[in-house]
């Protein structure tokens, strides 16, 4: 393959803008149907949630946990975050969030306290217990409810992911106030996170943000072959034997399934064949990259200018933050969110959470790499013309920028595609006769084949699953009925039992995020 550092490909469409994304917007009021906190709130009825994982992981247990109080008709105490987890962030959540805005623009939705209340001049104590991933609100009202009218207060454990995907509109608009609005960063975050987006933006109008995931650990996990022979081997073998359960590698099979990651040279290479030139500035979100600068080389050649929160701002800037991953990781999440263009290199809960509030938020182009298909270009890259090669890329990547309407309604993790709280303007379905992405819904295999690149992100996502390996290292999202063997809630029955798998809590929250 000749030429790729000189020539980018190029693309009929602006590469900064999504298609028909002025047709749609994020819409989470409630209707006329949802009933007020004043009205529903019970009294002597509190919910404390326990979260689990990186900041974004908890992201997800508090969004949830504001919906599981309403159903239960409880008051909420403002959730607490996971100090004790892989990441060892000792931070709280006032730290992290606003806790007075998420009280006070929640209020009419769920009733939100600081901490329990005494009860004849002691502290109640709330009763622990965790409740099966993806509990509906059926399954809330059965397990929780009665313990909760008994106890009056009651804590739920390791609080990820613990509420179904599915449920009825008005609770997944909450669901998306919750996120998307109560949800906001303490201004000494705030502040700096716009201090090193406007210094991205002086050096450019326009730069991606790119979520590399390319760590140690991350690639370990894995189990795939990234070209560093022997070695790499002995060194990712080492770091993958502290999982016990995890089964033998072959790398071969994980990388034909589009589970591997892809290298920074690789990350490149499908954004030089989009069309972005060497002249693009790049903002990498990224914890220590396995190799380093020897790894990031191939990277920097195809776009010189390469930053970090580290490169634009100063470790007496940093400082106030450093020493806390949450904080770290939400100075990221800013600057990604602010990107005109958002690259994820995996399918982790940051990757999602961002994906999904972009959508919300007029659509700003996300791209994720149509790994599967691409993993074959990168194989025979040498024997391919560059224009050939950039062809085929954005052949590929169709369904995979970020555009409305790539993922069916209903389709996927609600927080990657709220679609409940994403509403059309009138004028989209006109445009959208000319200009919607294709998407192929009842094909063989080999018309997928044929038609590379014109199905549905989703359809292509669950194309790249292995039947018994449906996420990957990020462990956090598998349905009840697969979660067979586990431990007995503190009030459980057996049918609780077969619902809880075995906690690997370091494995589930180092690859969260």
């Amino acid at each position: 393959m000749r030429n790729e550092q000189s020539s980018g490909g190029s693309l009929s469409s602006d590469l900064w803008t999504s298609r028909l994304s002025s047709c749609f917007y994020g819409c989470s009021n409630a209707s006329g149907k949802f009933t007020t906190a004043e009205k529903k709130t019970q009294p002597n009825r509190y919910l404390l949630i326990a979260t689990s994982g990186g900041l974004n992981q908890q992201r997800t247990g508090i969004t949830d946990a504001v919906v599981a109080a309403y159903i239960l008709n409880a008051t909420l105490v403002v959730p607490k975050l996971d100090q004790k987890s892989f990441w060892k962030d000792s931070s709280n959540f006032s730290e992290i969030f606003d806790v007075d805005w998420f009280i006070s623009s929640l209020s009419k939705d769920v009733e939100i306290i600081k901490q329990l209340p005494e009860k004849g001049g002691k502290a109640l104590n709330p009763y622990t217990m965790r409740v099966p991933r993806k509990c509906n609100p059926k399954c809330y009202q059965s397990r929780v409810l009665p313990v909760l009218n008994k106890k009056h207060a009651v804590q739920l454990t390791k609080f990820d992911y613990r509420l179904s995907n599915r449920l009825a509109k008005d609770l997944q608009k909450l669901r998306c106030r919750v996120n998307y609005h109560a949800l906001k960063f303490t201004a000494p975050i705030v502040e700096m996170g716009r201090t090193l987006v406007e210094r991205m933006r002086s050096k450019s109008s326009h730069f991606i943000a790119l979520h590399l995931r390319f760590e140690p650990d991350m690639l370990a996990f894995s189990g795939c072959d990234y070209g560093g022979g022997e070695k790499e081997r002995r060194e990712l073998g080492a770091i993958r034997k502290r999982w016990k359960t995890l089964h033998a590698s072959n790398p071969d099979k994980v990388r034909r399934h589009g589970r591997c990651p892809l290298t920074p040279e690789e990350v490149g290479l499908m954004l030089r064949a989009l069309g972005f030139g060497s002249d693009v500035h790049i903002y990498v979100a990224s914890g220590e990259v396995y190799g380093g600068n020897e790894t990031l080389a191939p990277l920097k050649a195809l776009f010189p200018n390469f930053h970090s929160k580290e490169t634009i701002a100063s470790k007496e800037e940093l400082a106030p933050f450093s020493s806390f991953s949450s904080r770290m990781a939400a100075l990221d999440f800013i600057v990604c969110d602010e990107s005109n263009v958002f690259v994820t290199n995996n399918n982790g809960n940051m990757a999602k959470i961002l994906a999904g509030r972009r959508r919300y938020f007029r659509h700003k182009p996300t791209i994720r790499p149509n790994a599967k298909k691409l993993y074959k270009l990168f194989l025979n890259r040498s024997s391919i013309p560059w224009e050939e090669f950039a062809s085929r890329v954005r052949t590929h990547q169709i369904g995979f920028m970020g555009e409305p309407n790539e993922v069916r309604p209903g389709r996927g993790e609600f927080h990657e595609n709220p679609s409940s709280c994403i509403c059309e303007k009138p004028e989209a379905k006109d445009r959208a006769l000319i200009d919607a992405p294709r998407r192929i819904d009842d094909s063989s295999e080999d018309d997928k084949e044929k038609n590379v690149g014109k199905m549905s992100t989703y359809d292509e996502m669950e194309e790249q699953k292995p039947e018994d390996e449906q996420d990957g290292p990020d462990m956090d999202y598998m349905e009840d009925g697969n979660e067979s063997q586990g431990k007995r809630l503190p009030n459980g029955s057996d049918s609780e039992t077969n619902l809880l798998k075995t906690e690997q809590p370091e494995l589930e929250e180092m690859f969260s995020d």
